[in-house]
């Protein structure tokens, strides 16, 4: 077996569930979980349909580059949503279908990452755990770059060695954050896209919860914007991931893209050819009808807004908490120690969260996840005022 396999960390989930596997939840109370982000809002009817009518696709070979007519609606959408110039993306050679970023972060950093004992893949510190994964098993290392309050959830870019920068290979960004919600700004882009010419590594900017924001706002910006404002059309060293399961809530879909420099997605692509990936037709045609429509995401967006509006109304007196600026995540410090507090709220309240510290790998004694919990606002707006209501029950009970 790969050796790299035993350096693999337990999942978020995995620590999760060994925490609370002696804890018996409140029998009086129904149970609520803001514990996992996958989305609760309905599919989208449009998507359905799409899909239904499509079921006798599943007896025709998907290629791996998919349908022009995808890659067409995805490039349509990408030009409209981040302002990018028109007729800039070659559909063909610009824009490649995935099952669900998960995957495309993982199978992109195994092409893209030369093996090397002193390389390293860069990321956010909390983080989601794909990426730290996917460096280990291409046989390089994590470097995590800590994303507290004092800088906006934000790394701080400038404090970083050039040495770090000198062995990165891959920084992974991710924007809207995972689990923080905090944007990376234009400004802040444009200056990792110098730093990747003047030391020649990649950037992968995770953006797949950049359709959830405030309704009347105009969305983060995105990686490809930024090199769109500084004239690089041809977006060199630069992709992005985007993906269906937060935007149309359709977890369940596995679709989404990677767009960006051609010179990166075309091995790419020869390497997905061989992963054996391919997105099946119907699955495309489906996502078609998703990319097209934007009146099911500015209904996500009210949804998720008046769940934001209604929790922060009942905790913003009793916890530290901020309203982040896109996702559906809170990240709250806890009165008391982040584990401790898991617990005591599942055990009191029936209401199941993530321990802060879980999401975070502690680099010189610091752990920027602990003290804090992920809150995923996913569940009904009814059953999201119910936790909170328990959630300072608990608090104003210590």
């Amino acid at each position: 077996m790969n050796p790299d396999l035993d350096r693999l960390q337990p999942y978020p989930f995995e620590k999760l569930r060994a925490l609370l596997a002696d804890v018996t939840p409140n029998p009086a109370l129904a149970p609520v979980s803001l514990s996992i982000g996958e989305p609760k809002h309905p599919s989208p009817a449009l998507v359905l349909e799409a899909l239904a009518a499509n079921l006798d696709k599943a007896a025709v070979y998907p290629t791996t580059l998919g349908l022009p007519e995808l890659r067409r609606s995805i490039g349509d959408w990408l030009t409209r949503r981040f302002s990018l110039n028109h007729d800039t993306l070659d559909i063909d050679r610009h824009i490649v279908p995935v099952n669900g970023t998960r995957e495309a972060l993982f199978s992109f950093t195994q092409a893209v990452v030369e093996r090397d004992p002193e390389g390293l893949v860069v990321s956010p510190n909390p983080f989601y755990q794909i990426y730290e994964g996917a460096a280990f098993l291409a046989g390089v290392e994590p470097h995590y770059l800590a994303c507290d309050a004092d800088n906006g959830f934000v790394p701080d870019f400038a404090s970083v060695s050039e040495d770090v920068w000198r062995r990165c290979q891959l920084l992974f960004i991710c924007t809207p954050g995972n689990p923080t919600g905090a944007v990376i700004g234009l400004r802040t882009l444009q200056q990792l896209i110098e730093l990747a010419d003047r030391y020649d590594f990649v950037i992968a900017s995770d953006e797949c919860y950049s359709e959830i924001h405030q309704p009347d706002g105009s969305g983060p910006v995105g990686l490809l914007q930024a090199c769109a404002a500084m004239g690089r059309d041809d977006f060199r060293r630069c992709v992005v991931f985007h993906s269906l399961s937060k935007r149309s809530n359709l977890p369940g879909l596995r679709s989404g893209f990677v767009a960006g420099d051609a010179s990166l997605l075309r091995p790419y692509l020869t390497y997905r050819t061989y992963h054996g990936c391919a997105m099946p037709v119907q699955t495309q045609l489906a996502s078609i009808a998703a990319w097209k429509d934007e009146r099911h995401v500015r209904e996500n967006q009210m949804q998720y807004q008046a769940k934001f509006d209604a929790v922060l109304d009942i905790l913003g007196s009793v916890m530290d908490v901020t309203r982040p600026d896109a996702g559906f995540y809170l990240w709250p410090r806890t009165p008391i120690d982040d584990e401790t507090f898991t617990r005591r709220l599942l055990a009191e309240q029936n209401v199941a969260v993530v321990p802060g510290r879980y999401l975070s790998r502690e680099v010189d004694g610091y752990n920027p996840g602990a003290g804090r919990i992920r809150m995923a606002l996913v569940a009904p707006l009814a059953d999201c005022i119910e936790a909170a209501q328990r959630i300072r029950r608990l608090i104003e009970s210590l």
